[in-house]
């Protein structure tokens, strides 16, 4: 030691001003003093760090799912489980149209859907593979088996219509199709939400209602555009409640969001967004003169046609803003920071 020794009772030997000291309360004379006397403590002399990497590598792995494989994934899902609503209404409401537009527009989109999740695995193998188990707390495994349940009777629905037969067992699949529409609809907003992707991880509270005002958009707007205005009503209605549910929870979703929410308003994730806002609120605005109007379906088709094309934008855009946000370590780590700093709830 420096001259000095430790014992049980203290330092013997020590002498004065021959130690240095260490610690806050370090420094010479009257100046140590003072520092003390303010009670500073220690200064950082290193400036605070900003990651952009963890040993070269990202702090985030970036998504590496297909933009065209599973954000129209995300879109044709929202579109079939508001179409299996819109059918069972129509069925009920007899409005024989509306329903058989509804019934093919939800087997059509969910058939699609799954092609594209297939698509974006590799093979149909590893579909079929996530069936071997079932586990509640997994949105994978919960949608998986979600899909497998809902598509036949989606197929079941349109098929019986179509044919006119076995009314029964129609009437039987659409209700059932009706009742996991709203899940089908919106379980892919859980699904991203459940990831590390910040600005899809912070919006969990609001995107599942983002996603279900989305599909029934689609869902409308697909009536809209096929099925004769005497029968649309209930799609008009529709298209009117969805905007109003996807526009409020979007912007609700933002604001709680803080940081996460910049990558929304940046680049084609932005460009995007803007365009869904235009074309939801025009579509929707135009449906509701076009069935005030008579005569003429062309309003009725572009106010259709403004609303699917609405929902995948908003669809798309979503999935870009996840992709900017998993790239930029800021909206990984700047949030962390502040929940440290914030100390325990």
């Amino acid at each position: 030691m420096s001259g000095s020794d430790v014992t049980r009772g203290g330092v013997e030997g020590a002498r004065p001003g021959r130690d240095a000291p260490t610690g806050a309360g370090a420094g010479h004379g009257r100046h140590g003093r003072h520092r003390r006397r303010r009670g500073r403590g220690e200064q950082p002399v290193v400036p605070e760090a900003r990651f952009s990497s963890y040993y070269g590598r990202p702090v985030l792995k970036r998504p590496t799912w297909k933009a065209v494989d599973i954000a129209g994934y995300l879109c044709l899902g929202g579109l079939a489980g508001g179409s299996s609503l819109l059918a069972a209404g129509a069925q009920a409401t007899g409005r024989p149209a509306l329903a058989r537009t509804a019934k093919l527009g939800a087997a059509g989109a969910i058939s699609a859907s799954l092609a594209a999740l297939v698509h974006d695995l590799g093979r149909p193998a590893r579909f079929v593979n996530m069936l071997r188990v079932f586990k509640p707390t997994s949105p994978m495994s919960v949608g998986s088996w979600l899909l497998a349940g809902y598509a036949p009777l989606t197929m079941a629905a349109a098929a019986a219509d179509v044919a006119g037969r076995y009314r029964v067992l129609g009437a039987g699949a659409t209700a059932g199709a009706a009742v996991l529409g709203p899940a089908v609809a919106t379980y892919t907003a859980v699904l991203i939400a459940d990831t590390a992707v910040p600005s899809w991880h912070e919006g969990y509270r609001e995107l599942p209602f983002v996603f279900a005002g989305s599909g029934a958009s689609a869902a409308a707007g697909l009536a809209l555009v096929c099925v004769p205005a005497g029968q649309a009503g209930p799609a008009r209605r529709m298209a009117v409640l969805a905007a109003a549910l996807e526009t409020g929870a979007f912007q609700l979703m933002k604001r709680r969001m803080g940081l996460a929410a910049e990558p929304f308003e940046r680049g084609r994730a932005k460009r995007l967004l803007r365009a869904a806002e235009a074309l939801t609120a025009g579509g929707t605005a135009l449906a509701a003169v076009a069935g005030r109007r008579r005569g003429g379906r062309a309003p009725a088709v572009v106010a259709g046609l403004a609303l699917l094309s609405g929902s995948a934008a908003l669809r798309f855009g979503v999935f870009h803003a996840g992709v900017a946000s998993a790239e930029d370590p800021k909206y990984t780590v700047v949030p962390q920071r502040e929940r440290l700093q914030g100390g325990p709830d």
